[in-house]
């Protein structure tokens, strides 16, 4: 699959950060098998074959498109920098194993993917199921580099694998009742020992449930990850499969899918039924409505430095992609409709 987008926003990886660097990044992390000094923490994620991290063959790579739709620099005409492996795969709010950031990495490493089934049903007229292996044979992956941006005010460069969520609901058929889609977690108490104590799980009700309008989720923006960095998702990160909404908070990106439904009405999802007056159903990156306990017209952006290294940019309106997303919204007001 190509997604074709105006030639003078697509970055080139090289724009991003140094071709060198990066692809020899690869072939270091791969010699060391995942297994670096400062990745002690993931490690232990290669020591059952159900849910070992695995590097993506060279023929499922040579079939990715290395194009990476970034679609511009950031502020000052700033290059994209991407954060490190080790800081996405270890600063991670996946409250299923736990609230604080260090618990997802040390608390999901014996989590269990594979067999895994993801039901796509609901308003459609082909609803399917996938098994482990579908996720990363039934379409062609693309390696796309895209900012995050977290409610709290941090934000990462992801280097994400995966496919356009859109060829996965084409290739159901959505009926013309289907105006939402609802996305639900794994409900697995057993292995997410978040699930088990509302105290370690953040006091959330599971299993965690996010919503798109059908419009939101049909953009070629967004993805359905099953990788990045060249491998297969990490527990922490949502293995197998996840959601990536790049021009929204990172809590709409929802992790260890299982259920895709689509439905008539708008979901109630996790964080509006938890706080509504601090998250809403559309979560659009807005530096201009702050969070009621903190702005968001700045952001944390994680690098190479310490957890408080000062690493403060601008936040931009939709994280930067309004040229791709700001039609969806026309005539709203995005801050009542945050």
């Amino acid at each position: 699959m190509l997604i074709k987008t105006p030639q003078k926003l697509q970055l080139k990886e090289q724009d991003v950060t140094p071709e060198n660097i990066y692809f020899n990044r690869r072939d270091m992390l791969k010699k060391m098998g995942f297994l670096g000094a400062s990745s002690l923490l993931a490690s232990a994620a290669v020591s059952s074959k159900a849910n070992a991290i695995e590097w993506f063959s060279e023929k499922e790579k040579a079939s990715f498109n290395l194009e990476p739709l970034t679609y511009q620099a950031d502020n000052n005409n700033a290059k994209l920098i991407l954060t490190p492996e080790t800081k996405v795969t270890t600063h991670n709010n996946f409250y299923e194993f736990g609230a604080q950031k260090h618990q997802p990495a040390e608390l999901s490493q014996g989590f269990q993917v594979n067999p895994w089934q993801l039901t796509i049903s609901g308003e459609c007229d082909k609803p399917i199921t996938l098994d482990y292996d579908d996720l990363t044979t039934m379409f062609t992956l693309e390696e796309r580099i895209y900012r995050l941006r977290c409610v709290e005010a941090w934000s990462m460069v992801v280097p994400w694998i995966g496919f356009s969520l859109a060829d996965l609901l084409r290739k159901v058929s959505p009926n013309s009742n289907a105006k939402y889609v609802r996305f639900e977690s794994l409900h697995d108490p057993e292995q997410m020992p978040g699930q088990q104590n509302r105290r370690l799980g953040g006091g959330i009700n599971y299993p965690y449930v996010e919503g798109l309008r059908l419009d939101e989720a049909m953009n070629p923006l967004t993805l359905m990850s099953v990788g990045l960095y060249g491998k297969t998702l990490p527990p922490q990160n949502g293995a197998p499969i996840r959601l990536v909404v790049p021009w929204k908070y990172g809590f709409k990106s929802i992790k260890s899918i299982v259920s895709i439904k689509l439905v008539s009405q708008p979901p109630k999802t996790t964080w509006q039924q938890l706080a509504p007056q601090e998250y809403g159903f559309y979560a659009n990156v807005n530096p201009e409505h702050d969070h009621p306990r903190w702005s968001q017209a700045s952001e944390r952006r994680i690098t190479t430095g310490g957890l408080f290294s000062r690493n403060r940019i601008e936040t931009l309106p939709f994280n930067g992609y309004g040229e791709q997303v700001a039609h969806l919204y026309k005539g709203m007001n995005l801050r009542k409709n945050y």
